[in-house]
């Protein structure tokens, strides 16, 4: 803990200057208490965001980049500057629907000492959940995701930096596998629920589809050859493409198609740079990680039925 900081919470924004607002004012009875800090990365916004977060919350912490320089940049310099023994990472149109956050995440990280992240539970939707119960009980699993989750900064300062290069996506793949070569535990924790304000069906019309088909793809692609045995990689690589091909290809998705043979050659013009940086798993370690159970990344009402 630096300078009383026990809480850490950390957002990157560009141009949502909206959405930010609407975060922060859900946010507001936790950013005031003495025992926190509030950190955001304004990542070369063309719109008011400075000004606005300036005016309106003088008591956060806000960081300009002048030109933009990507999601995962931003990150790295806000887990950097974090003074809290604990970082919640929200993204800027995310927010928390339950009540004693603090305190759910402060009892799971004494009761779990291995536990590095804690991934927390989402629901995608522009509105609200008509029920926010949950019977889901914690467990392990093998990744977390970026919009909500929350990590002890012990853990982060055992692992190098996420890999900026990625640009958009991954990250949390990578730190994942960094964690677990390292001995860290990631556990999912319902009790918190995240409202992620999201319409993923219109996504597929935003001018970025293919982008993000492409750096989604890739990513997945680079952690391969990062830091599976080298005996795994051509059995994954052609059983991804496959797939991507029979559920993208094959069904007209002709921008994410593109994206897909731009994320290969992504691959090839990287190569060099993904086998220096590699931290390769044992046949062992790789056995033990398969195991582990996925991450949830989207939780609904219906669920609980």
């Amino acid at each position: 803990m630096k300078n009383g900081i026990k809480y850490s919470i950390l957002i990157t924004t560009k141009d949502r200057v909206e959405d930010l607002l609407f975060t922060l004012s859900k946010l507001d009875v936790l950013l005031k208490r003495d025992d926190t800090e509030c950190i955001i990365c304004n990542d070369g916004s063309s719109d008011d965001t400075a000004q606005k977060i300036t005016s309106l919350f003088p008591y956060i912490k806000l960081i300009t980049n002048s030109k933009s320089k990507g999601l995962i940049y931003s990150r790295n310099v806000l887990l950097n500057m974090a003074n809290g023994d604990y970082a919640i990472s929200l993204d800027d149109d995310a927010n928390f629907l339950t009540d004693n956050v603090f305190e759910y995440i402060d009892e799971f990280f004494c009761k779990n000492e291995r536990c590095g992240v804690i991934a927390l539970r989402l629901f995608w939707n522009k509105e609200k959940p008509i029920s926010t119960a949950t019977k889901e009980k914690t467990y392990r699993v093998n990744n977390f995701v970026g919009c909500g989750h929350v990590w002890r900064m012990k853990a982060w300062n055992d692992i190098p930096n996420y890999p900026d290069w990625f640009i958009f996506y991954g990250e949390e793949n990578f730190a994942s596998l960094q964690l677990f070569k390292k001995g860290w535990e990631i556990h999912y924790l319902p009790q918190i629920l995240v409202h992620h304000r999201v319409n993923l069906i219109s996504r597929k019309g935003n001018a970025d589809y293919q982008l993000r088909q492409r750096r989604s793809i890739r990513a997945g692609w680079y952690l391969y050859f990062m830091f599976y045995p080298l005996h795994v990689i051509p059995r994954k690589l052609s059983y991804t493409f496959w797939m991507q091909l029979k559920n993208k290809t094959f069904k007209g998705d002709w921008k994410a198609t593109f994206g897909i043979f731009q994320a290969l050659f992504d691959v090839l013009i990287n190569l060099p740079k993904l086998i220096k940086q590699s931290n390769r798993l044992t046949t062992k370690e790789f056995l033990e990680y398969s195991k582990l159970r996925a991450v949830k990344l989207y939780w609904k009402p219906e669920d609980e039925e």
